[in-house]
């Protein structure tokens, strides 16, 4: 039985943390409450949570402080940035440290969740140590890996093998593209489509060795892989 997600969620907005501590918890979600960054790294070091909360704007230490100092010892730990600004350079700085996902406040509990769900998702996913048969290759997951019978196919990126683990765990089904575009892209806006639109291109060429494996597109929809 999988055991209930732990997440550590540094917040200094009292009533705001307490609201969705609540709200998480109402979900399933164990949280550890820090008022501040300095509460907040002690909790990382005794708690050992699954996913990381971070207010960008917190006393004693900010979040992007906090987010420094656990990649230090973690690399992989799925870190989410709250924050009141909006400024570009913001967004870059929080995703240059280490941040795998960013939020604006004012935000919707039901953004929150499913944006900690797709990280959880994805971390799950990237300790995986699965291996794939799509047609007559091996996908390894957690490697981004690609071998087409005893020939190593060029290394996939990190959302090649995220695009074709989603597509090969819906074979044979339509890829809803809105749905995959928020999912990896966090956006599902017309640049983000033709941004998707030339990985589904790449993924084709790596995949071009087994004549029987397509990923075809259903106009309007999405994208079907079938072997």
């Amino acid at each position: 039985m999988n055991k209930n997600p732990t997440i550590l969620l540094a917040e200094d907005e009292a009533s705001l943390g307490m609201i969705i501590k609540e709200s998480l918890e109402t979900r399933n979600f164990n949280v550890v409450f820090c008022a501040n960054g300095e509460e907040a790294l002690q909790a990382y070091q005794q708690k050992k949570p699954d996913l990381l909360v971070l207010d960008v704007m917190m006393p004693k230490k900010d979040g992007f402080t906090v987010a420094k100092e656990v990649r230090k010892e973690d690399k992989r730990i799925p870190i989410l940035f709250l924050t009141a600004k909006s400024q570009t350079a913001d967004v870059v700085e929080g995703f240059s440290i280490g941040g795998n996902d960013y939020l604006k406040k004012p935000f919707s509990m039901e953004e929150l969740i499913v944006r900690m769900d797709n990280l959880l998702q994805r971390h799950k996913l990237q300790n995986s140590d699965t291996i794939y048969t799509i047609g007559n290759y091996r996908f390894h997951f957690k490697k981004q890996t690609l071998q087409f019978e005893e020939e190593e196919i060029k290394p996939l990126t990190h959302r090649e093998a995220h695009l074709l683990y989603h597509l090969n765990n819906n074979k044979n089904e339509v890829l809803d593209r809105s749905v995959i575009l928020k999912k990896l892209w966090n956006n599902d806006d017309f640049f983000s489509g033709r941004s998707m639109d030339v990985f589904i291109t790449r993924l084709r060429k790596k995949l071009k060795k087994d004549e029987r494996i397509q990923i075809i597109n259903v106009r309007g929809y999405g994208y079907k892989l079938v072997y």
